[in-house]
């Protein structure tokens, strides 16, 4: 982590303790996540819309306390659903999915499974260029506070919403670095969606936080980069 990101760091924190001890030390929540599988059809496939049903719902879980943070896919297989028309019906595995953060280390590690391969990115915690919005919205009984920013590398307009209620710095998948706990996440005006579910403070089980471990290690970049290229492959193929 750079100087400036420590010292920005830092200065958040401090202006949140005073108010930590209102905040719930360590819980879970549950996010559900909604993929428009939709968008990613070209205009010279738009038959298989017919084959397809619009949306991939997925659950996902946050364990944390007031270190560690722990973020996992909950279902290796999706629902079976219906695609326009009746008759055909269609199941996509869902790649599991890991991500492990420590706040007094600064670690990051990041667990994909891709193609039946699983992918390390370990990394040190960053702050993304949020912008806070005057915008606010009830979710799961929290009051929450928008925010935005452009990711740069994947192109995508993300916009956030976060309590104050819950401890700063986590959040659904990559998206963890805002003064209090976000619980929702809309991608690209309702492309990709987290919403969080259910929130129940607790204390965890020993287990129920871990770093993950298993896979080959690998840049966000270079990942992104390959992911990319077996999605254009797919579209070529007239697969999904």
């Amino acid at each position: 982590m750079s100087n400036k990101v420590t010292i920005l760091f830092l200065l958040v924190m401090g202006i949140l303790i005073p108010s930590l001890r209102a905040q719930i030390p360590e819980g879970v929540i549950t996010y559900e996540y909604r993929l428009d599988v939709h968008r990613n059809i070209p205009p010279e496939r738009e038959e298989m819309k017919a084959m397809i049903p619009q949306y991939r719902t997925e659950s996902y879980t946050l364990f944390f306390n007031q270190n560690e943070r722990f973020y996992k896919s909950e279902a290796d297989l999706n629902e079976m659903a219906t695609g326009r028309g009746g008759g055909r019906r269609m199941a996509f595995r869902s790649p599991k999915m890991e991500v492990y953060t420590n706040n007094q280390t600064q670690e990051w590690v990041e667990q994909h499974e891709f193609m039946g391969k699983n992918y390390l990115i370990a990394d040190s915690l960053s702050l993304a260029p949020w912008r806070l919005g005057s915008e606010f919205m009830d979710i799961a009984g929290y009051r929450c506070q928008m925010a935005w920013y452009t990711d740069t590398l994947t192109k995508e307009e993300i916009t956030a919403w976060f309590t104050l209620s819950i401890q700063p710095f986590m959040g659904p998948d990559r998206f963890v670095s805002l003064p209090g706990a976000i619980l929702a996440v809309d991608i690209n005006s309702g492309e990709k969606v987290w919403v969080a579910r259910k929130i129940e403070a607790r204390p965890l089980e020993k287990e129920e936080i871990k770093k993950p471990t298993r896979g080959e290690l690998i840049s966000r970049q270079e990942y992104h980069e390959m992911t990319q290229e077996q999605m254009q492959r797919l579209r070529s193929g007239g697969r999904f």
